[in-house]
């Protein structure tokens, strides 16, 4: 059965002169109606304790208007400006709600160049979008077609670092659920190997940064000895900002490539719940994690499953997948990162590290997800007065690990 759901198709256009020049004023009319309301926002709370609302905001915005210091954001459409605080009140709940940082003022170098129109500004007619206070439709460069007789709810425009404008329609689509399978599969996350499947292969990671780290320290050296503020300096930031823009559009593509013939050649696909913030603690692999983009192929895996009818199955950060041995279930005590095979002390079996690991975490996976319990343990002792990390121990021991109903995860670490 299809199901309705929101998609987000990007595209790049090419804008007139006139049409550069009205979306780069938008832009930064947008950029100071968001740094106006933030800077209220903080100054109400901090110095009366009083919360200021988006309904406050929003009310604040025409009076903004009226004023002679702000009257130039009446230049340009008003929906991207009423816009601003609604974004702002969101990056407040994403706060408040412990997902993200106090949010930050935009800065016009470092901020992404953004503008959202909402179904009032737009025209969309015969294929072609008009933006508000704009005479012509953009050129849009269609590298995909839109789900037919779809039309578009949201536009986003924005322009990268590098100078390249995009526009991104969000449209209602229907999305047909992919054949059903029976397989699953198990993904243990590297930096040589991207991920491990439990089925043995390996999939080998591009390293992307890496195999454009000589061009990119080039083009960085040629900018830093450009005088700051001249017109050679603007094009040395453009070089620099092209090979960032290189790797991240390779980076993507493949991970989107990897994550679509996961999703489609398996029903059930079991990952860990890594906390990628606090390995890139570790200064000497920072660099390379990153590079290995663990948090976005997760983001993927996640709404590709809810799209296509699959199930994604995470076990906790803690579960001692590399030190488990597979086999007789004994749990090693120490296995240092550079120790990529290892033999079991009870049984003898001699593992791989990393399939080892893989199929542990598509075991554990299928079972929570049979069972119904949650695939994060509980930290409290139960009701037999142990620990949950002693009876996890005294389980695993005994053999193959199965969760039962109320059992949890042991914490060890891997």
């Amino acid at each position: 059965m299809t199901q309705q759901v929101k998609r987000a198709f990007k595209y790049r256009f090419h804008p007139t002169d006139e049409q550069a020049v009205e979306l780069s004023r938008t832009f930064g009319c947008v950029r100071l109606v968001y740094n106006k309301a933030l800077e209220e926002r903080t100054r109400a709370w901090y110095g009366e304790q009083r919360r200021v609302s988006y309904v406050q905001s929003s009310a604040a915005l025409t009076e903004w208007k009226k004023t002679g210091e702000l009257a130039f954001p009446a230049e340009v459409s008003s929906v991207p400006l009423q816009q601003a605080p609604r974004h702002l009140q969101t990056a407040f709940g994403n706060f408040f709600a412990k997902r993200a940082k106090y949010p930050r003022y935009k800065s016009r170098k470092k901020s992404r160049a953004s503008a959202e129109y909402t179904r009032s500004a737009f025209k969309w007619r015969d294929r072609k979008l008009t933006l508000a206070k704009m005479a012509k439709p953009l050129d849009i460069r269609w590298s995909r077609p839109l789900p037919e007789g779809a039309e578009p709810t949201t536009v986003t425009v924005s322009r990268d670092s590098t100078g390249r404008w995009f526009v991104t329609m969000l449209c209602e689509d229907a999305i047909t659920p992919a054949p059903a399978t029976g397989a699953a599969v198990g993904l243990d996350a590297g930096i040589t190997s991207l991920v491990t499947l439990s089925t043995g292969e390996k999939i080998t990671n591009p390293r992307h940064e890496r195999r454009d780290r000589a061009r990119l320290a080039r083009a960085q050296r040629e900018l830093s000895r450009k005088a700051k503020g001249s017109a050679n300096r603007e094009e040395a930031r453009r070089k620099v900002a092209r090979v960032h823009a290189r790797i991240t559009d390779r980076r993507r593509d493949f991970l989107h490539k990897l994550s679509t013939r996961l999703v489609r050649e398996n029903h059930t696909v079991v990952i860990e719940d890594l906390t990628v913030r606090n390995l890139l603690k570790n200064g000497r692999l920072a660099r390379a994690i990153s590079d290995a983009s663990w948090t976005e192929l997760r983001s993927m895996l996640e709404y590709k499953c809810a799209w296509y009818g699959r199930e994604l199955v995470m076990i906790d950060r803690f579960f001692p997948s590399s030190k488990l041995c597979e086999n007789c279930g004994t749990v090693r005590e120490k296995l240092p990162l550079n120790v990529r095979e290892w033999a079991c002390d009870n049984c003898g079996a001699v593992h791989d590290r990393d399939a080892n690991a893989a199929r542990n975490i598509l075991a554990a996976g299928l079972a929570a997800s049979a069972c119904g319990d949650g695939v994060r343990p509980q930290r409290e002792p139960s009701r037999t007065g142990q620990s949950s990390v002693k009876q996890e121990t005294q389980r695993a021991t005994a053999g193959t690990p199965r969760l039962q109903a109320g059992e949890e995860v042991n914490p060890s670490r891997r």
